[in-house]
């Protein structure tokens, strides 16, 4: 199957698109978005394989499925289009953004800028019903990240991963402590945000891990 995605990231995914978990995977979502209202646009599912190239790759951030809210999932997690009001999960990560390194509160949501200088934006679902969370989860789509994943962590090193809340946390488990920085709190939702988002200070730390590595730091 050809799915399109960035030249660099089909070459170690490729394989993955051959099984049959992903066959079923791909039947399951064709079907799902003729028969129901489905998040992001079917263009912009792999989006996040698009905007951030695994050449340039930097920093992993993990969401878990898509916002299910009319006109919010762009296919980058927490990320929304322009127009749209800011969920209440990017309004504290731009919270502790702003806290954190001392620029003024971004006036767009959607974090393609952050994509295009090497942050890979990846949720871990990446198809969702409209206003049904969770709602495609169990379908395929965890093995697959759960491979993009393993396939950064055994091809690259000196990666920043924000693992943001437990289930940012298990998958990104496998990655090697030594050889990457990895930063971990709760995850920024209004539920868990005060017990140590608030304050993680996971920005700066970022940027001082590049840039200890000879490499160019995120502009946020």
């Amino acid at each position: 199957m050809d799915v399109k995605i960035a030249e660099d990231w089909k070459q170690h995914l490729s394989g993955e698109f051959q099984k049959d978990y992903f066959l079923r995977l791909v039947e399951f979502v064709k079907h799902e978005y003729g028969t129901n209202t489905i998040y992001p646009k079917g263009r912009n599912i792999f989006r996040a394989f698009e905007e951030s190239t695994f050449d340039n790759l930097k920093v992993v951030i993990i969401g878990q499925d898509p916002y299910h809210g009319p006109g919010q999932a762009n296919g980058l997690c927490f990320s929304v289009h322009d127009g749209i009001q800011y969920p209440p999960s990017l309004q504290n990560i731009f919270k502790e953004l702003v806290d954190d390194t001392g620029c003024p509160m971004p006036d767009s949501g959607d974090l393609d800028r952050w994509a295009r200088q090497g942050v890979l934006l990846l949720n871990s679902v990446l198809t969702v019903r409209a206003h049904q969370a969770a709602s495609h989860q169990g379908k395929g789509w965890e093995i697959f990240t759960d491979a993009v994943v393993n396939v950064i962590a055994r091809e690259k090193k000196e990666i920043v991963y924000m693992l943001w809340g437990a289930y940012a946390q298990k998958k990104g488990a496998i990655v090697n402590r030594a050889d990457n920085c990895v930063l971990e709190t709760v995850h920024p939702s209004p539920l868990s945000a005060h017990r140590g988002f608030f304050g993680c200070k996971h920005f700066s730390k970022a940027n001082e891990y590049l840039q200890s590595k000879g490499k160019t730091p995120i502009q946020w």
